[in-house]
């Protein structure tokens, strides 16, 4: 059975920092694109990130970048995203997200996705 299990999530003030987590499980994902969404109350989910299989590409959300940092772990079954200089209208739930083929920022592009964990940033 195919995992993905976010981990990271929590409440910071503006300006702050947090790094999520996730870990792959239930297959080999180290040929896989993984990456991450984000839906805020009353708004329709937004990419945030991706990076290909070997790390070699990543894509970033226009308002996210510079300050959010996507990365893979040495054994390809995990994906990072380091959130710094963090906003109010950052918070949201976030989702990993990972597929075998596809490297890009629709929704429907991805097979797989986490149940989401919370990042609250505080004005």
């Amino acid at each position: 059975q195919v995992q993905l299990v976010e981990s990271g999530g929590g409440l910071v003030q503006a300006g702050g920092s947090l790094r999520l987590s996730c870990a792959a499980s239930g297959r080999t994902f180290s040929s896989y694109t993984m990456g991450w969404f984000r839906q805020a109350p009353g708004k329709e989910r937004e990419f945030v990130a991706t990076i290909s299989w070997s790390g070699d590409n990543t894509y970033y959300l226009d308002s996210v970048k510079g300050r959010f940092t996507i990365s893979r772990g040495n054994a390809k079954n995990t994906v990072y995203l380091q959130m710094n200089s963090l906003k109010p209208e950052d918070t949201a739930v976030y989702y990993c997200v990972a597929d075998p083929i596809r490297l890009g920022s629709r929704r429907d592009e991805y097979d797989y996705w986490g149940q989401g964990t919370q990042v609250t940033v505080s004005s």
